[in-house]
């Protein structure tokens, strides 16, 4: 074994484990916890940027728990909603805010924009490629045959991507070293002429992609509208029944004080005070649970807009509104018409479309190509080549260099393709299968998009019918609670009475009110559904 054998199995090995080295910084167990390396703020860095810090105090046994990087949040701080001081936020304000703060607006933005950029793109392919290349050398040899000829630099043309081809034919007849060094400057051109409609397909698929990103830029809006207004409405229910709630601990605590006041007078019992302040005990208990579920509905209103959850808005008061009573019922037509204008509806069919346009493009690989290309060049030097080395899969036409100072060279022909072991055979089928797939996604989002309507009108009308139901129901439980509480502080009733009407008249008003914000989710909910949610719905679901 020589000294190059060796020196190669040397280089190979190192490498070899220069690869294999960087396992260390993977888990190096399926069921142990993997422990990363941090920088002095936390941040989980490469191993070889950072330091594994060393555990004080008590050990415990280490958990899949990762460290906390304070940089995150400076990066990711949801901007602070400045509310108004005594203002009482309306819908369409929320919804206004939420438009400009919610980050799902600016992706969507970003992702039309880039589907935009893309047709501009494909656009680019009618038009010729010019490419400039300069290339340098420089060779020397040395050789004791007097017929030998220096040609090969096939070392130097490695080193250059494609190397130089036959580098400084300089041949010396009587043996010795020889060098040579020189200069090309070229400038290529190509040019595709006619492919029987590739581009054009390519081109009307990558259109049906950005009419589909644009579709969805509004299908965001229209996401972003009904998630601010399904949890404005969520945060106004429960901002009621607490409301309600703690008029019903009122209520509690006077039939309290009316027991505790017979006990005095000698007409009540013991029995009469404990269950009534049972009563009361449990109304105040439904008030703080209700008092946490306000600030949870807050919270999701703070994260449906898109600001931070530490801001504080008073929301507008849209409780009280009269409910339109009609039963109006959608017509296939309507039906129909809401589906054809959904963006998901709008943004499938976009998709079908590109892919048909890609089976197009896929069938012209079989038609020939017309080109054209060209270069001119500057030589200087001894150097004599027959192409220029590019980058990566960059290559210039061959060039027609001889031993003038300027040299250029046009072509003109037909590519036709014989023979490629079925690839493009294969992306045809491919292509095929995936508009096959795209019209089966339109076609079942169409069905989706229709059952989606119905449901949402069901909802509607059983909501309103709901919302009838238990408005009749809160008026008779307001007068036996009228009638039991006044028949006990006369004497002649039960608290059990007073007390079974209360939690009556109760339950009746927050289901009356459950009813009520229900129907106006729905409502929205149906707006959404149908493709109309394009701002506050509250012109469209209360009188």
């Amino acid at each position: 074994m020589n000294s190059r054998t060796v020196f190669a199995l040397s280089c190979s090995a190192l490498l070899a484990g220069c690869a294999t080295s960087e396992l260390a910084t993977a888990p190096q167990s399926p069921d142990r916890p993997w422990a990363p390396t941090t920088s002095a703020s936390g941040a989980i860095v490469p191993s070889d940027q950072g330091e594994r810090r060393p555990r004080h105090g008590l050990v415990l046994p280490e958990g899949f728990t990762l460290p906390s990087n304070k940089d995150v949040l400076q990066h990711a701080q949801s901007p602070e909603l400045v509310a108004r001081q005594d203002h009482p936020y309306s819908l369409a304000e929320l919804i206004d805010v939420a438009q400009s703060r919610n980050p799902e607006t600016r992706r969507s933005w970003n992702a039309a924009r880039d589907a935009a950029l893309a047709v501009g793109i494909t656009k680019s392919i009618y038009l010729p490629q010019l490419t400039a290349t300069v290339v340098g050398g420089y060779s020397h040899s040395h050789s004791s045959d007097s017929n030998a000829s220096i040609s090969d630099a096939g070392a130097v043309g490695g080193l250059i991507n494609n190397g130089l081809d036959n580098l400084d034919r300089y041949t010396r007849n009587n043996g010795g070293s020889g060098s040579g060094s020189g200069e090309v400057q070229t400038l290529g051109m190509q040019w595709l002429l006619f492919d029987f409609g590739k581009r054009e397909a390519s081109i009307e698929a990558a259109r049906q992609v950005q009419i589909a990103s644009n579709i969805l830029f509004t299908a965001a809006h229209q996401k972003i509208i009904y998630g601010v207004t399904t949890a404005f409405y969520t945060h106004a229910a429960a901002e009621t029944r607490l409301r309600l709630l703690k008029e019903a601990l009122l209520n509690a605590r006077h039939v309290q004080a009316a027991a505790e006041a017979r006990l005095k007078q000698g007409q009540g019992t013991i029995v009469d005070v404990t269950q009534a302040q049972q009563i009361t005990s449990q109304d105040e208990l439904r008030v703080v649970q209700a008092e946490g579920e306000v600030e949870n509905t807050r919270l999701a209103l703070m994260t449906a807009m898109g600001v931070s959850s530490q801001s504080q808005v008073d929301t507008m008061d849209v409780s009280g509104r009269t409910l339109s009573p009609d039963d109006g019922r959608l017509t296939d037509e309507m039906v129909r018409t809401a589906v054809s204008r959904r963006p998901d509806v709008l943004a499938a069919y976009a998709a079908a479309r590109a892919a048909d346009s890609r089976v197009s493009a896929a069938k012209s690989e079989f038609l020939p190509k017309v080109f054209l290309s060209g270069n001119v060049a500057y030589t200087t030097g001894r150097l004599a080549l027959s192409s220029v080395p590019g980058i990566g899969n960059d290559s210039n036409p061959t060039l027609n260099l001889s031993s003038n100072r300027f040299s250029s060279l046009i072509l003109g022909g037909i590519s036709v393709p014989v023979f490629d072991g079925g690839m493009r055979a294969a992306f045809l089928k491919q292509a095929q299968n995936q508009s096959d797939s795209a019209n089966a996604t339109l076609q079942q989002t169409v069905n989706e998009a229709a059952r989606q309507v119905v449901v949402a009108e069901n909802a509607v009308h059983t909501s309103l019918s709901a919302y009838t139901a238990s408005t009749r129901l809160k008026t008779a439980a307001q007068t036996s609670f009228n009638a039991a509480f006044t028949a006990y502080r006369s004497g002649v009733g039960s608290i059990t009475q007073a007390t079974i009407a209360q939690n009556g008249l109760l339950d009746a008003t927050i289901s009356q009110s459950d009813a009520y914000f229900a129907a106006l989710i729905a409502a929205t909910s149906l707006a959404f559904s149908t493709g109309s949610l394009g701002g506050a719905p509250e012109s469209a679901s209360a009188d």
